[in-house]
């Protein structure tokens, strides 16, 4: 089946690796967001939606709702200080529920949807520990050998990650061109 100018195929199958790869990715730093928002099942309940989803569920209003409340989960966790950790962790979680809903448009753009909740993840971690050390670069190297063939093949059809987005930027770039490879 042809697309039109401007879009790619997604399968739901590389939907459903999309949304794996990205909760795998958010599930390993939950519990930097629930230790500094233990009261806080917003960004769990995300990643449990997106697993759900990646095993064959269905996409829901429920899911992408879920989506945007661990997105705001991570907004009120910036507006704290010292919390930086916790606003990445909760970003990953946000991206892993959202993956699910990734658009077919040939866009840049879109690559940070595919990988976002791997590179916020590993953004948290390396806050975590103050940033020594080579915890993002470890992160960025599990998540490139976790990545099933639906995310490669998802990239593939896709322009190369866009510049800026700081860190997580950076991150989406390097883990994009690891996958590419």
């Amino acid at each position: 089946m042809a697309t039109e100018p401007g879009f790619i195929e997604l399968s739901e199958d590389e939907l459903r690796g999309v949304a794996g790869f990205a909760s795998a990715s958010a599930r390993r730093v939950l519990p930097l967001f629930e230790a500094g928002a233990p009261a806080d099942a917003r960004a769990r309940e995300a990643v449990e939606a997106a697993e759900v989803f990646a095993a064959g569920g269905r996409r829901t209003a429920e899911l992408r709702r879920r989506a945007w409340a661990a997105h705001h989960a991570a907004r009120e966790a910036a507006a704290r200080e010292g919390e930086a950790a916790v606003v990445d962790a909760a970003r990953a979680a946000s991206h892993a529920a959202a993956a699910a809903y990734l658009h077919p448009r040939a866009s840049a753009h879109q690559v940070k949807h595919v990988l976002g909740a791997a590179a916020h993840a590993a953004r948290a971690e390396e806050l975590a520990v103050g940033e020594v050390g080579n915890v993002g670069a470890e992160a960025l190297e599990r998540a490139r050998a976790e990545a099933p063939p639906a995310v490669v093949a998802v990239l593939g059809r896709l322009p190369v990650a866009p510049p800026g987005g700081g860190r997580v930027g950076a991150f989406i770039r390097e883990l994009d061109a690891a996958l590419r490879r």
